[in-house]
């Protein structure tokens, strides 16, 4: 498993998108439903995806959606265009996983290695190359923060720049984190004989 050769592609695609998303966020600005719920359907899959990667319970997955989307509804129109939508909408979401998080007074929650009966995810280009329960084993096993950075970049595909914005520091800390963190996966996953089996 690669992560050093991943980047972001910062394509005509992805321009044209954020386009779309800025317009849709000035037209909810303006209580534009239609437009909000085309948002919510843009994104509803995505944080779902990254949210019970995170905390591992669907119920707390779409409450988090949930607080994430109504608080894009009322503050749509504070959006300054400094960066990408999908960033501004994921760092929403990733302050309200956190404050999730801290309620339960503890990461084990977050970190649980329990089987969900959620939507299994779908394997990207990593999970292709190894069982998917291996990784996540492994992942789940990270420090919150380091886990984090691995799951933006990789998972959603957000660049060392963005995930800075989305988890308010530096980005030398994001880089850091992220050496440390595929440091300590390959480890894990050297001295796992599972993970060299074919999926």
């Amino acid at each position: 498993m690669d992560f050093i050769g991943k980047t972001s592609d910062g394509g005509s695609a992805s321009r044209a998108g954020n386009d779309l998303e800025r317009e849709l966020l000035r037209r909810i600005s303006s209580g534009d439903r239609d437009a909000f719920r085309d948002l919510y359907l843009r994104y509803h899959r995505r944080l779902a995806r990254f949210l019970t990667r995170l905390t591992h319970r669907y119920e707390d997955a779409e409450e988090v959606i949930n607080d994430t989307l109504w608080i894009v509804w009322q503050r749509a129109g504070e959006f300054r265009d400094a960066s990408r939508v999908s960033t501004w909408i994921m760092g929403i979401a990733y302050r309200r996983a956190l404050k999730l998080i801290r309620r339960a007074q503890t990461h084990a929650r977050a970190m649980s290695l329990e089987v969900l009966d959620a939507e299994p995810v779908a394997r990207d280009a990593i999970e292709a190359t190894l069982e998917r329960e291996v990784l996540e084993r492994h992942l789940a096993r990270l420090p919150l923060e380091q886990r984090l950075v691995l799951e933006f970049t990789y998972y959603l595909d957000h660049s060392c720049e963005e995930v800075a914005e989305i988890m308010e520091c530096p980005v030398n800390t994001v880089k850091t984190r992220m050496f440390h963190a595929r440091r300590k996966l390959r480890i894990l996953l050297s001295e796992d004989p599972a993970a060299g089996r074919s999926p």
